[in-house]
């Protein structure tokens, strides 16, 4: 009897194997639903924050110039000078053109805003489409 265990080999049985293939796949099952939602929380997060910071260099543009930029002037108005007497920028720096929201989308600038508001600035969120409950703006930023 000895002799027989003194042969055989090491390794898993199918049956071990099996039982932890089930076992990666409960957890799987498990684990990544709450990350696949993390990561569109961390994009409106993100979006927020980028809408957060326009809202700072607009604010500085309009000290400097004594108004924000028109809607035709944009936001590229942070980046290049538009022709405006007072203009102390660039305002964003490192960057050439306005970035894009976390889902690759141009954000929208509207001068004056509705309201009364000075600007408004709007992502159209995840959907891509404006005027939907996922829209991310500046006056809301954070949903």
């Amino acid at each position: 009897m000895k002799q027989a265990n003194k042969h055989r080999k090491g390794g898993f049985t199918l049956i071990e194997l099996v039982v932890v293939i089930v076992i990666v796949a409960i957890l799987a099952a498990i684990i990544v639903p709450r990350f696949m939602g993390r990561a569109e929380d961390a994009k409106v997060s993100a979006t927020s924050a980028s809408i957060k910071s326009f809202k700072t260099q607009l604010d500085l543009y309009a000290v400097d110039t004594g108004h924000p930029p028109t809607t035709s002037q944009g936001l590229q108005a942070l980046i290049t000078n538009p022709g405006i007497k007072g203009w102390n920028g660039p305002y964003l720096k490192d960057v050439t053109t306005v970035p894009k929201d976390a889902w690759d989308h141009d954000y929208v600038y509207k001068q004056p805003g509705e309201n009364g508001r000075d600007y408004d600035i709007v992502s159209s969120g995840p959907d891509g489409q404006m005027g939907t409950a996922d829209d991310i703006q500046s006056w809301n930023p954070q949903k």
